[in-house]
């Protein structure tokens, strides 16, 4: 097919495509025809079509149809869950136990601190350095650590 061929083709058919157009916007004014699919003009609701094609409309009875059953069935079924007896049992049987523990706890972790700072205080001071104050202990504390060091290098 030849370059010149294709062109006269294309002009035959934008010449039919125009006049389809044409004749399509002259028959769009004569003939409005309005469609009512969704709306029904006489009672003027809208429509609901069924499965099959039939056209039904939407009643207050159609929505609660099965409410009533199935809140029933509902019911029914929570009370046979509140009646089981692993429902109403704890999931962690010992969880009363810790939560009375936890109070009683808290008090002896806050003597436990206090003991063990006491005794610390008590072997820093009967270190060498016998001070008051933290520095004076840890310096007594390294001085222990470098003789026993000194010792242990003396003893090899």
């Amino acid at each position: 097919m030849s370059l010149q061929e294709a062109l006269e083709a294309r002009k035959v058919r934008l010449l039919a495509l125009r006049k389809r157009k044409e004749e399509g916007a002259t028959d769009d004014n004569r003939a409005a025809v309005l469609l009512n699919r969704n709306f029904d003009p006489e009672t003027r609701t809208l429509r609901k079509h069924a499965v099959n094609g039939a056209i039904t409309e939407d009643t207050l009875e159609q929505d609660v149809e099965g409410m009533a059953e199935k809140i029933i069935a509902e019911d029914e079924q929570q009370r046979a869950e509140e009646l089981n007896v692993f429902n109403i049992a704890p999931k962690r049987p010992n969880w009363d136990l810790k939560r009375e523990m936890e109070r009683k706890l808290a008090k002896l972790e806050r003597k436990t601190q206090e003991a063990i700072h006491t005794l610390i205080r008590q072997r820093l001071s009967s270190q060498k350095g016998q001070s008051e104050d933290i520095m004076g202990a840890m310096n007594a504390q390294e001085r222990a650590q470098k003789e026993a060091d000194d010792e242990g290098d003396l003893d090899e």
